[in-house]
């Protein structure tokens, strides 16, 4: 029977999602959980997989179209309605079946003046009629209600496809690529680059596409009325009509090369580096995410395999092959005299900060005027955990690492001691103890600080916990994080040891009031009791933890209960049932 595809939920408080590519084409045989459509919202791009094995046997939303979650976008049949699919594509090519028919009998005259209609300007006419489109700063998530723009993809006169990158736009919280939203020629610019507007904000004009090129008119109409009288000369012979096709084929394609070139912009912007037609352009489409990713490490994505569906590019890909150029490019070792690279990419430049740098600037500033902020430190013995996670490694390949570990018993200790849990407001004198924990984990990317939230992380054990850190730490780094996964926390914790740190200071993230930073593990001779109770000097796994606590709410004596109680949950390490040994 026909299965319904209907749009997913697509994350906590998204309502609707814009079909930017069916990756798939009425008749084509899908099976479960390859990729039919993309989606796009306004918080992430994603591939919606088919749920079922069949035929796609009718698409209900066209590109560029927003429907609601829940909403049918298309139809799967069964293997056995294959032959069904064609019929819709055969019914758009109905006017060249029928000459063919038409010189069978002759009596058939009407038919004759039935090829006149290619003389129809209603396709040419279409692009002419197209009014101009305003582009405006869309919704960047909640609270946001401004964004910057960085910088223009494109510049006036250029030619744009729907959902093709127009501008980079930057706000508090993210970074982002905004799509055109219709197909034609960027006409106008109202924005220049690094102005902030507000969201709704008109920021671009897009003419139709009819306002270039009008020959283009003129072209199609002699390309037309030639194969009509072709297929009766050649109707006796059935090698040479499939010959036609292929002759067909090759001005039209040429056709686009000449008229304007919509398929060499995107293929250039794509970085395929592939000018053969527009069914070259979909297979080699990338997304902006992957496009913005391979900049950031300097990959060529004409030299990238990709894995996907029909070789298309994924972030996978990407990411594997900017870890292929670092391997190849780290020097050997030699005995020759040490070299510095100096990085010349900042050395005197003067440049106006970026709207995250801004964001953080103010940030920490407002914590320091606000809190009253001290630092306490503990020395913690790791060892059993270090021993914890040899064994798992032995027997698994990898192991979480210590990070996943800090986390757990942070958490831990945030229910025996709700006070490191709050949020004081100082101008009504009161403090909110919070009923969940929201760890907010601070990670080092390219464009700055940020801290992405594990919500409900109480509710989580060691695994799922490490699980949930390197997916928000990974897109992180790919600026795939939503508005919605950056706010929320309750608690913050940092890896200053990620640098080789010892410990540091940290600065608590508003309006939290208290913030654990976690050093490097390092191994050093420490005194320690035997099993006779005499003290013998041993190596032994060895870690500094730094609470910055706000004195408004919580005393040292507070804090330093806290961090005793990590520090004895850490070296106990009693882990063995987390990890299933």
């Amino acid at each position: 029977m026909p299965t319904s595809v209907s749009m997913p939920a697509l994350g906590e408080s998204v309502t609707e999602g814009t079909v930017t590519q069916w990756l798939k084409n009425v008749g084509d045989t899908v099976e479960v959980d390859e990729p039919l459509l993309e989606v796009s919202t306004d918080k992430v791009d994603t591939e919606i997989p088919s749920p079922v094995a069949g035929v796609l046997s009718k698409i209900l939303v066209d590109e560029d179209e927003t429907v609601d979650i829940g909403a049918e976008i298309a139809i799967i049949g069964g293997e056995g309605e294959e032959a069904d699919a064609p019929a819709e594509p055969a019914a758009e090519g109905a006017p060249e079946p029928e000459p063919e028919q038409a010189s069978e009998p002759e009596p058939e005259s009407e038919p004759e003046p039935e090829p006149e209609k290619p003389a129809e300007p209603a396709p040419a006419s279409r692009p002419s009629e197209g009014p101009t489109t305003s582009v405006t700063m869309p919704a960047l998530g909640e609270s946001v209600t401004e964004g910057t723009v960085t910088q223009w993809l494109k510049n006036v006169g250029d030619t744009v496809e729907v959902d093709e990158p127009l501008l980079e736009v930057s706000t508090d919280k993210v970074d982002t690529e905004i799509p055109s939203p219709v197909a034609g020629v960027l006409s106008k610019i109202l924005v220049d680059e690094d102005e902030t507007v507000d969201i709704g904000a008109e920021i671009a004009i897009i003419g139709g596409e009819g306002d270039e090129p009008p020959m283009d008119s003129e072209a199609p109409a002699p390309a037309r009325t030639e194969p009509t009288p072709e297929p009766k000369e050649e109707a006796p012979k059935e090698k040479e009509p499939a010959e036609a096709p292929a002759q067909a084929a090759a001005p039209d394609s040429e056709e686009k090369k000449d008229g304007g070139g919509p398929s060499v912009d995107v293929e250039t912007l794509s970085g395929t580096g592939q000018a053969s037609g527009t069914d070259a352009v979909g297979e080699a489409y990338v997304t902006p995410l992957v496009r913005k990713l391979a900049n950031e490490h300097g990959v060529d994505l004409k030299r990238v395999q990709g894995s996907g569906v029909g070789g298309r590019v994924r972030k996978q890909d990407v990411l594997r092959a900017a870890e292929e150029q670092k391997s190849a490019a780290a020097p050997a070792t030699s005995s020759a005299p040490r070299k510095v690279a100096a990085d010349t990419s900042l050395r005197g430049r003067t440049e106006k900060l970026s709207r995250l740098r801004q964001s953080i600037a103010d940030r920490m500033v407002e914590s320091q005027r606000i809190a009253a902020t001290t630092t306490q430190v503990v020395e913690v013995d790791v060892s059993r955990i270090a021993n914890l996670r040899k064994r798992v490694t032995e027997r698994d390949g990898s192991a979480p690492d210590f990070f996943a570990f800090f986390a757990l018993a942070s958490v831990e200790a945030l229910r025996v001691h709700p006070k490191l849990n709050a949020v004081v407001d100082g101008d009504k004198q009161q403090v909110t103890y919070h009923d969940v924990e929201n760890l907010a984990v601070s990670v080092d990317t390219e464009r700055g600080l940020l801290a992405p939230v594990v919500k409900d992380a109480g509710a989580q054990n060691l695994t799922g916990l490490a699980r949930t850190v390197t997916d928000l730490t990974e897109r992180a780094h790919t600026a795939a994080l939503g508005p919605d996964e950056l706010t929320g926390g309750t608690f913050t914790i940092t890896e200053s040891g990620a640098t080789g740190a010892l410990f540091d200071t940290p600065i608590i993230n508003q309006p939290q009031v208290a913030a654990l930073g976690t050093g490097a593990v390092v191994k050093r001779p420490v005194v320690v009791e035997d099993a006779m109770g005499g003290e013998v000097i041993a190596v032994r796994s060895m870690v500094y933890l730094s609470l910055g606590h706000d004195q408004r709410l919580i005393d040292s004596a507070d804090g330093g209960r806290f961090l005793q109680a990590v520090k004895e949950r850490l070296e106990e390490g009693a882990f063995e049932s987390e990890l299933g040994l």
